[in-house]
């Protein structure tokens, strides 16, 4: 660890992990109602439990992400953070702020609207949240050395702030609210969210594997080009329902099918990357969760997207387990992935020791990675039955969840076998590092220079 400001990051990222293993205990619970549809219904409700779901999932990978920025900034920048207090200040509202969401949706307070339940005093809480990082984050760019890195990361963080701002507008007309709606839900996970991951991967890779930074900065500037020229007009594939005019079907229809480009883009940078770089960092589990994080993305993100992004094919699948496959392969792959990779990467620095736990590490990506590619497959089996004897044969809804409750079974097992991983995953980063490898030990291998 080259500035003692980047410390600032650690906090960011145990809170992250602690909120993602909320969310994955409130999957497993929301799950289990699936196939036992009483259960904690006099105590939690469906909707509060996927609410917490959906909100610890958004809420950590944001902490995650600002800990990454408040991580790789420095050495970006060559300077320390403008100000480190801030950065704790910041992280003290948003980590209230997200408490206290779960709190009040607990005892049912909440606005309703999906994805964005937030009450307003929290919304704007979240407001002077980003406020508090967009100031600290910036001045410490213009202050320093300016990369294409950090300029992407930049672009992608104010873009965060800026669409969130259409959340907390809520118009009484419903096919208004969800125009804009989609702004937020659309335009932060298939746009700007995008410009993050492609900063934080460019910084992994050079770090992990010495690839030339000029080669690398070209790279990321083609991705960026592809996620903002497909995902902006790609929000039309949201508006086929809600009422807009007809000619979003096609612009939608066009430019979804071009949003798998910058996640494949991804997977051929990454992976030549490597293939041309050193492959001797001694951190093989954060490289190993890098070019994971590409290949999730775009089968999740990518394929299972294009597959029912058309509008002809999104009238019979819209809403059903199809969608529901696809969210949950797109967010472990682009952005859980990207998390956990530069969670991997950091923490021995910030711990003061060598890589450690790699193995055990290495495992959690492989049984969680495998977990949930058997729940999209579920899920994506279930969905096509769904949609087959809903939304062709007609049959009523209650009746279709009946005969596809064995997918729900199998959901809930790749569930637990997620939690496992978890649990492994916590344990590996978290945990004591084993006392033949600290850094201060006589005759061991220094920490890598990053």
């Amino acid at each position: 660890m080259k500035y003692a400001s980047q410390r600032v990051a650690q906090v960011y990222f145990l809170g992250a992990l602690g909120l993602f293993a909320v969310q994955i205990l409130f999957g497993l619970l929301a799950a289990t109602v699936y196939v036992i549809p009483h259960f904690l219904a006099g105590i939690l409700p469906f909707n509060i439990l996927r609410m917490i779901h959906t909100n610890a999932l958004i809420v950590w990978l944001l902490m995650g992400f600002f800990g990454a920025a408040y991580y790789l900034v420095p050495e970006e920048a060559e300077r320390e953070i403008a100000s480190p207090l801030l950065a704790y200040v910041q992280f003290g509202l948003l980590l209230f702020g997200a408490l206290a969401a779960v709190t009040g949706y607990l005892f049912g307070i909440h606005e309703g609207r999906e994805f964005l339940e937030q009450p307003l005093w929290i919304k704007w809480a979240i407001v002077v949240v980003a406020l508090i990082f967009l100031a600290n984050v910036s001045l410490t760019v213009l202050g320093g050395r300016r990369t294409a890195i950090t300029s992407v990361l930049l672009l992608g963080m104010w873009g965060i702030a800026v669409f969130w701002l259409f959340a907390i507008w809520d118009p009484v007309n419903i096919a208004v609210d969800k125009l804009y709606w989609w702004y937020v839900v659309h335009l932060w996970v298939e746009g700007v969210w995008e410009l993050v991951m492609a900063a934080v991967l460019a910084f992994l890779v050079i770090k992990l594997t010495g690839a030339d930074r000029e080669v690398v900065e070209k790279w990321l500037y083609a991705i960026v080009g592809l996620s903002l020229f497909s995902g902006l007009l790609g929000t039309g594939h949201h508006y086929y329902w809600i009422g807009a005019p007809g000619y979003w079907q096609w612009v939608g229809s066009v430019f979804s099918t071009f949003e798998i480009a910058p996640f494949f883009a991804m997977v051929v940078f990454c992976f030549s990357m490597v293939w041309r770089g050193r492959r001797d960092h001694p951190n093989r589990a954060a490289l190993l969760w890098s070019l994971g994080c590409t290949v999730g993305a775009f089968f999740g993100a990518g394929v299972w997207g294009f597959m029912h992004t058309l509008s002809f094919i999104n009238y019979y699948s819209h809403g059903t387990q199809i969608t529901a496959a696809h969210a949950h392969l797109a967010f472990f792959g682009a952005y859980v992935m990207l998390n956990l990779a530069i969670i991997s990467y950091a923490m021995p620095y910030l711990r003061g020791v060598r890589p450690y736990n790699q193995v055990l590490n290495m495992w959690s990506f492989w049984i969680m990675t495998s977990a949930m590619a058997f729940m999209t497959f579920t899920l994506t089996f279930g969905g096509v039955v769904q949609v087959h004897l809903q939304r062709v044969m007609g049959m009523q809804y209650m009746e279709v969840q009946e005969q596809i409750v064995l997918f729900y079974w199998m959901r809930l097992g790749a569930g637990l076998v997620v939690a496992v991983a978890v649990a492994l995953y916590l344990y590996a980063v978290l945990g004591p590092v084993r006392e033949d490898v600290p850094a201060s030990q006589p005759g061991a291998a220094p920490l890598p220079a990053e």
